[in-house]
């Protein structure tokens, strides 16, 4: 989502003539797009906060400004801490950015501060052609979370839940692909549960058909599903709709329900076990990877451990992990947290070596066999090789030339490493490639 929203602020930025710099020596507006969703981040933001501070003493007429969910949670801190911050503008308001700059610039002495973290009325304008990838776009379909899991801002960062509607996203997946966009990924934090709002039958499913149907698109995916709302209508729409990619994101948290109860993630194992289960059964192939918490309130070695079971019995593609932080403002922050520190890190390194073994072992299952693989650019690790990702995620890299990114190609899968696999380009039929 925050990838999006940095590409909105782009777009919003391109319409008064701003072009984005090589060097932040070079910038007259610095923006941080922020996330609050853990300590770690916040941290970050203003160590980069304090480095501005010394450029601004240097060049007094740059205007800094944080936006996203951190600005919209602790606002007034942030020009407690950092008074050198011109403009504070929350997720709400991206549409409103050039207002708000002008506003900056137009102020007593040629600067005014500018606070505007209200949640207005949702919109969702873009500049098309203002996104980093040529090739693949974000599209955002539902804004806000109802959910209200005891550990996560995001309701008190993006408001509630909120559907567009679908002749509008089908418009601007529609300009998206005039304009050379060959995949794209629907998005929200809950985006299982789109169209609850319309109380008509239309929702996830019937969107990823639709906008399948979109010449110009070959791939579709979509971020994040929440193990309440994957109903079987969008396992189908899966199966059924060859652009829509067999990949699901789908949460799980803690492999115990009496810590899935207290985070009130609104499901227990057995409800997750039948959402694998089912997606396994209608999607052959289909990869599916997690999220886990460690560390949260309350978490005994017992419960740590039914996490651990969990990522063995569900074989996931991959599990992000976290170490939990206490949010202000969320139900969580009122429980003790009696996980001490070094625990939750060795919580965390545990989680991630069992997490590195299973993908190994996916991967070593997956050599020789043939994927189809969607050409992204060069290979950040071996600027020798291109990358891509086949249409289960995985990130493949091979030998390959400028022409073919944006393209898809065939590649025989011949050595992985726990996070990339590696392989060549073969001129096989479409029946010899396995829905990878």
């Amino acid at each position: 989502m925050n990838q999006l929203d940095s590409e909105l602020v782009l777009g919003a930025l391109a319409s008064e003539d701003y072009k984005p710099t090589e060097s932040v020596q070079d910038a007259d507006l610095v923006l941080l797009n922020t996330c609050s969703v853990r300590e770690h981040a916040e941290d970050k933001v203003y160590s980069a906060l304090g480095t501005l501070k010394r450029l601004k003493r240097k060049r007094p007429e740059l205007v800094i400004g944080v936006v996203g969910c951190m600005a919209q949670m602790d606002r007034e801190a942030i020009l407690s801490k950092a008074p050198h911050v011109d403009l504070v503008l929350g997720p709400g308001q991206i549409d409103h950015l050039p207002a708000f700059v002008r506003q900056v610039l137009g102020g007593e002495n040629g600067r005014r501060k500018v606070l505007a973290t209200e949640q207005k009325e949702v919109r969702f304008a873009r500049n098309i052609r203002a996104r980093p990838d040529p090739n693949q776009a974000f599209v955002e379909v539902i804004r806000g979370c109802d959910v209200h899991c005891t550990f996560c801002v995001v309701p008190m960062t993006r408001g509630p839940e909120y559907s567009r509607r679908p002749e509008d996203v089908l418009a601007e997946v529609q300009a998206l692909a005039d304009d050379g966009v060959r995949e794209v990924t629907l998005l929200g934090q809950t985006v299982d549960h789109y169209g609850k709002d319309f109380r008509n039958g239309y929702g996830l499913g019937e969107l990823l058909r639709d906008v399948a149907s979109i010449d110009g698109i070959v791939r579709v995916r979509f971020i994040t599903s929440h193990p309440r709302y994957l109903d079987d209508r969008i396992l189908a729409a899966i199966s059924d709709t060859p652009k829509v990619c067999p990949y699901l994101h789908m949460p799980l948290q803690s492999g115990s329900d009496a810590v899935l109860a207290r985070m009130k993630r609104k499901y227990d194992m057995a409800r997750y076990r039948d959402r694998v289960a089912r997606a396994r059964e209608t999607i052959p192939g289909v990869s599916i990877a997690s999220d886990f918490i460690v560390g949260f309130p309350g978490e005994t070695a017992e419960d740590f451990e039914a996490s651990v079971r969990a990522i063995l019995e569900f074989r996931f593609s991959n599990s992000f992990i976290f170490k939990y932080s206490p949010r202000p403002g969320t139900a969580a922050v009122e429980f003790p947290d009696d996980v001490p520190p070094e625990e939750k890190k060795r919580r965390n390194q545990v989680l991630l070596a069992v997490t590195n073994r299973v993908r190994e072992e996916e991967h070593r299952s997956m050599l020789g066999s043939l994927v189809d693989v969607l050409v992204e650019g060069i290979s950040k690790r071996d600027p020798a090789k291109y990358m891509g990702r086949t249409r289960t995620n995985h990130i493949v890299c091979f030998d390959g030339q400028p022409e073919l990114v944006g393209q898809e190609v065939s590649v025989k899968l011949a050595s992985a490493t726990t996070l990339t696999l590696f392989g060549e380009r073969t001129k096989a039929e479409a029946t010899d490639i396995v829905r990878g």
